[in-house]
């Protein structure tokens, strides 16, 4: 039986080099244009290639992922920061925070480039055409 779907004839995209190019910030398509005009706001197409990107639906995945992260990152840290050294409470009381907002703002938009390389090389959602 012969199928008559688009899907069959479309190029294959590398989720690998989508996913790579999104967290370095690049169109996930070209690799080339700037996938975040603004911190968070992705652009609607592609600067270079002119690829549309506005069918994303990334929504509060990279959060999640950002979450686990940082769970898996600092409570480990701070298991053994506590167990090498002597530090009051008090200085843990900004210590610990403060990392733990740096490191989500530091790995918020990678993460959501990395979504948004993933779900276009898999053709997910508005990006699907």
């Amino acid at each position: 039986m012969i199928q008559n779907d688009d899907s069959s004839h479309q190029a294959t995209r590398s989720a690998r080099d989508a996913v790579w190019r999104g967290l370095k910030g690049q169109c996930p398509a070209c690799g080339e244009g700037r996938l975040f005009p603004r911190f968070l706001k992705p652009a609607t197409s592609c600067p270079q290639c002119g690829e549309a990107l506005d069918g994303h639906q990334a929504d509060d995945f990279p959060s999640y992922i950002v979450i686990l992260l940082l769970g898996h990152i600092l409570i480990p840290t701070m298991i053994e920061v506590n167990y090498l050294f002597d530090i009051p409470l008090g200085w843990q009381s900004i210590i610990w925070p403060a990392m733990a907002l740096t490191l989500a703002l530091s790995m918020i938009q990678p993460v959501k480039g990395g979504v948004i390389g993933y779900q276009w090389a898999r053709r997910m959602h508005g990006f699907a055409r």
